[in-house]
Order: structure tokens, then C-alpha cells, then sequence
């Protein structure tokens, strides 16, 4: 293994990583951390499918890939998006009885429990949607639409109970869908939310958020419907799949709500996937287009990051009927280069102080680009990460990190690797040219207080 933080054995690791406890969210309401208080990073992957289309033996494979690569987190649907009550899962077997959430199939839920457990057991937490928006409001998809505000209590209740004791389980309610106006889509997913949180055994004890459409008429994202609410601890956005869109704006937007939460985008841009679904013009998304998005949400006050890819989502295999042509099958598509890259933007928010860190625009001064070149900024109290999407140079104002002088040095968000600066005033404006410019040529300045003698990000 070559990762930096993953310097132990992928099976120690994964033991230790639950042995913090649970996670929660942290006390400045803006990460999460374990019960002990130790910070822990979401970077994600969303394997939508991952229950329903994989055998033991493939979601084994997935895992610990996943895992290798230095994912913490797992997004995966109980009742799946593509056919999932009609079509049975890889072993056969439908989630329910009749279409009836008060009637699980305890066959098809242990399978399930499978593959949680495999993932505690590679330091992988499920962050696991009890059902996928079309069995509420079947925009589109297969449906059909099974769910009251009585049985999605009761559906929660019954999850919430079965997996109350399992310390890698998160819960995100909603699933790909805007609730629809004069309907019961609010009080049904509020509905389901009581039941998790009941069966629990309590709202402390049910870490949840809310998984939405993206929507430009809402732009706070699971804030716009649920940011009061008790059972909602963080707030979850989908930002679609088309590029250069400004992200930033929408984290901001949510990350300045009262009262404070933590958000993510927990659906940027996806690798390999048609952009704005819309193939035959502009083509297919690569890893240059997923990067800038990891980037831009963390450095805009996000507390982590989901990635994506196109043919993993889906699982797609040539036995299967794609969904807006995927290329690759999912075990190929597991080691695209944004996939690989994602362990860098890790290794990068773990070398320095995680739960201090804050978005401040007001580092730079260069505010006025877009997302094609845009320059974004984050601090910690004796340290700053600024973003450079196009390698344009940027200029630092001083006073907004401790230190009389600074550590300079250039991250390369393709490969991990540091190039050293050198030690620069923090007591006057200081312009940095990043080493290469233009498309695809996006760097990470880092600056540290020279007091503190911080690593470099390992790789």
C-alpha cells in the first residue's frame, strides 16, 4: 500500500478506526469526529447499487479497493434505485413482501448486513439510504411509489433497530429526489427520519442528513427543507453532473446558515459520466473536472467530500442494461486516475490541524475568476491551503495566519507530491506563481507558520 495515512496494515487500520466509537459531530458544529473526539474526514464513494447488484465475493472486491485507496465512507441504498423491489438482488432475493416496508425480506437484509460488516472490517463506514427517492415520488425511475408517512416510520423503525449496534453506519434520508410541493413528501421523509431515530434509540444516537436533487430554485440543498429539524445533523448537497459550475457558492451559502451545521457534496461531478448528460456535445467528465470539485467544496467550508464515478455507481456490467452509457465495467472503472487522486485531497486535509480549519476568501485577492480558473482559499490558525484551478497566480494577504515567516510549498493534486517553496515574510503581501498553467494544471500552495515545523503530506 502506498498511502501515506495508511502506513499500517489496511487490517489495522480498519481496527482502529472504530475503536474512537461512533461519529458524531464535532463541538464547533463544523466536522465530524468519533465518540473520543478524534476528527474523522468523509472522503466517500457512491456505490448506490452496491447492495443490490453485487454477490459477497464482488462487494468483498469493491471494499477493499475502496479501502486501499483510502476511502472512509460508502454510499449505498438498502431498497436500489435500478428496479430494486422488482429486480432481485445478486443472491436473489427482493427487499420486501408484497411491496410492503412493514414486510422486510430478512434473506435479502442479511446480505446487507454482510456487506456493513465487511466494510467495518476495512475502516469503512456506510452511509446507507434506507430507500431510494422513486419509492416516494417516482419522477422517474421504476417505482413504484410504496411509502406513507405510517410505513415509513415503520421501515425506520425496523432499520434503525437492526443496525443500531453498528458503529460504521450513518444514516442519509431522502434519496435523489426535490420534495414535491402540496404533496406529503416532507412529512414522509420526516416520517422516516422518526422511525431510524427511534428504533436507535434516540436522535444522539442516529448520525443523519438528507440526500437531495440538485436545484438551482433551492440552493442550500438538504438545508432548504430540514436545517430546524432535530434529526438532521449535517447538511448533505448534490451539485449534478455538468462542469465548471460554482460549487463553492452553494457549500458557502449552506456553511453560513444558523444554526451552524457541517455540509457536503455528497454528488459532484462524476468520473466517466456523460456531462450534463449530454454526451454527444460535451463529451465525458475526467479527472480533471472531479478534482476541481473536491477542491473547490473543502477549500468552501465542506467538512469532506463524496466522489463519484459513472460505471462504479451502477455497477455496471455488460450483463447489465446501462444507464446513460456507462464505458467501463465497475471493477475496470474502480482505478481511473480521479479515483486514485482522491487519496491526495486525504492526505492533504490530514496533515494539518482538521477541525480548526475555516474558508477565507479574504486570504487573497484574487476573487473575481470563475470555476475554469478559480483561486479558492482555507485556513487553519498556522496554516493555509489555497487552490489554484489553472495554475493562475495568485497574491496572499498577511495577518490571516500566525507566524512572522512562513513555509511555502507547491502540492500536486495529480500525484501527491510536494515541491518546496521555501521560507517566505507573513508580514506583507506575498504573490506565488504556481509551477505549470492551464487547463488541468490546478496546484495547492500550502503555507505554514516556520514556528510549527509541520510534514508534508505523505504520499
Amino acid at each position: 500500500m502506498t498511502l501515506g495515512f495508511a502506513l499500517l496494515s489496511l487490517g489495522v487500520w480498519a481496527q482502529q478506526a472504530f475503536s474512537h466509537g461512533k461519529l458524531k459531530v464535532a463541538s464547533n458544529q463544523r466536522y465530524l469526529v468519533h465518540a473520543d473526539g478524534t476528527p474523522f474526514f468523509w472522503l466517500g464513494d457512491t456505490a448506490w447499487e452496491l447492495f443490490h447488484r453485487l454477490n459477497r465475493e464482488e462487494a468483498d472486491r469493491y471494499l477493499k479497493r475502496r479501502a486501499e485507496q483510502g476511502f472512509t465512507v460508502v454510499q449505498a441504498v438498502a431498497l436500489a434505485e435500478l428496479d430494486g423491489l422488482h429486480t432481485p438482488n445478486a443472491l436473489g432475493e427482493k427487499p420486501l413482501r408484497h411491496n410492503d416496508p412493514a414486510q422486510p425480506n430478512e434473506a435479502y437484509f442479511q446480505h446487507v448486513d454482510y456487506v456493513i460488516q465487511k466494510a467495518a472490517s476495512y475502516g469503512i463506514v456506510i452511509a446507507l439510504l434506507p430507500t431510494w427517492g422513486d419509492k416516494l415520488n417516482k419522477a422517474w425511475g421504476k417505482g413504484p411509489e410504496i411509502f406513507t408517512t405510517e410505513n415509513a416510520r415503520t421501515f425506520g423503525q425496523w432499520l434503525g433497530n437492526r443496525y443500531k449496534n453498528q458503529p460504521n453506519v450513518v444514516w442519509v434520508i431522502g434519496g435523489d429526489r426535490t420534495p414535491r410541493e402540496k404533496s406529503d413528501d416532507v412529512a414522509v421523509w420526516r416520517a422516516l427520519a422518526q422511525g431510524v431515530t427511534e428504533g436507535v434509540g434516540g436522535v444522539d444516537q442516529a448520525l443523519m442528513t438528507f440526500h437531495p436533487q440538485p436545484n438551482e430554485l433551492t440552493m442550500g440543498g438538504s438545508s432548504h427543507w430540514f436545517h430546524q429539524d432535530s434529526w438532521l445533523d449535517f447538511n448533505m448537497m448534490q451539485n449534478g453532473h455538468c462542469r465548471d459550475t460554482p460549487t463553492y457558492n452553494k457549500i458557502a451559502f449552506v456553511y453560513k446558515r444558523t444554526p451552524a451545521k457541517p455540509v457536503l457534496d455528497g454528488e459532484p461531478i462524476y468520473e466517466d459520466h456523460p456531462v450534463c448528460f449530454n454526451a454527444k456535445d460535451l463529451g465525458y467528465s475526467n479527472a480533471y473536472d472531479v478534482r476541481k470539485y473536491a477542491y473547490f467544496d473543502l477549500f468552501a467550508g465542506a467538512h469532506g467530500h463524496t466522489y463519484g464515478c459513472h460505471d462504479v455507481w451502477q455497477m455496471y456490467t455488460p450483463r447489465h442494461e446501462p444507464v446513460n452509457g456507462p464505458h467501463l465495467s465497475w471493477e475496470e472503472a474502480l482505478n481511473l486516475p480521479a479515483a486514485n487522486q482522491m487519496q491526495y485531497v486525504r492526505a492533504l486535509m490530514e496533515s494539518r490541524p482538521l477541525l480548526d480549519r475555516v474558508p477565507d476568501q479574504s486570504l487573497i485577492e484574487e476573487n473575481q475568476y470563475g470555476p475554469a480558473d478559480r483561486i479558492q482559499a482555507t485556513r487553519g490558525k498556522d496554516y493555509a491551503f489555497v487552490y489554484s484551478a489553472a495554475g493562475r497566480p495568485f497574491t496572499v494577504r498577511p495577518g490571516k495566519i500566525s507566524g512572522t515567516s512562513w513555509q511555502a510549498t507547491w502540492y500536486d493534486p495529480r500525484t501527491g507530491d510536494s515541491k518546496t517553496v521555501g521560507k517566505v515574510s507573513g508580514q506583507k503581501p506575498q504573490k506565488f506563481t504556481p509551477p505549470t498553467q492551464g487547463y488541468g494544471q490546478d496546484w495547492v500552495l500550502i503555507l505554514d507558520d516556520d514556528s510549527k515545523a509541520y510534514s508534508l503530506p505523505k504520499r
